[in-house]
């Protein structure tokens, strides 16, 4: 099955102005995402975005980019935009990338693209276990609740996405920000209107299971932290430049 990876970005996040292009060891942050994307090697990478700025950084660091509507909703409005626009009939999966998560692995990226190529599952994400109580409390990190614990073999369906949790729940795991979807499950996800739990709540994810297409979910092994805030950047640029 052949993979398309994609990632949504633009200026105007409402908490962090331009956190795109903020620099990390003088790479701008969708850059540093762009390039995980291309060290995971499972089809090619394209940023999608209504801003030329972005564009004109991605293709200055040697990716590639679509500039799409500024009007978009939600990232998976840009992506299938995105898609459209390349004209591709080959397709079977498209990878929906955050491009706030640099710290993203790897190995689960690819984890992800295989376990979605093994099973045909129409939609699939990645969790990790939840370390940190801090992340029960800090609404800005959203949590996923699976019909069945996660471990590296199973691929269980999500029952729900929230961003406030009880810290006793045990099935309850570190949403990280990537979904690979089947082509035809895409196209069907953005004819759907947006959910009234979806906008109340922030969360895309909820309209599709507001709509009855299921989510499954494979076991990230690392953790990273998406930037929302001022603070979680500097603390992603600490790490990042420390490992450098």
């Amino acid at each position: 099955m052949k993979t398309l990876v994609i990632i949504p970005s633009r200026l105007s996040a409402s908490r962090l102005p331009g956190k795109p292009l903020l620099k990390i060891n003088g790479l701008s942050m969708i850059s540093h995402v762009y390039n995980k994307a291309q060290q995971a090697d499972i089809g090619e990478v394209y940023v999608a975005t209504g801003d030329q700025e972005i564009i004109e950084d991605v293709r200055k660091n040697g990716g590639e980019a679509i500039l799409t509507s500024n009007n978009h909703k939600t990232g998976t409005d840009r992506i299938y935009e995105a898609l459209i626009k390349l004209s591709r009939t080959d397709v079977e999966l498209v990878i929906n990338l955050q491009g706030d998560e640099p710290l993203m692995n790897i190995k689960d990226i690819q984890n992800l693209n295989s376990q979605m190529i093994e099973t045909r599952r129409d939609l699939g994400t990645l969790a990790a276990k939840i370390s940190d109580k801090k992340i029960f409390e800090n609404h800005d990190i959203v949590k996923v609740i699976t019909e069945e614990r996660l471990d590296d073999k199973k691929f269980p369906r999500a029952l729900n996405f929230m961003r406030k949790l009880d810290k006793g729940n045990n099935q309850a795991y570190h949403h990280l920000g990537i979904y690979c979807y089947n082509i035809e499950i895409l196209k069907r996800f953005i004819s759907l209107k947006q959910s009234q739990n979806e906008i109340k709540n922030k969360l895309e994810q909820l309209r599709a299971l507001d709509n009855n297409i299921n989510i499954n979910v494979a076991l990230a092994k690392s953790s990273p932290i998406g930037v929302d805030t001022e603070e979680d950047f500097m603390a992603i640029k600490k790490i990042m430049e420390y490992k450098s």
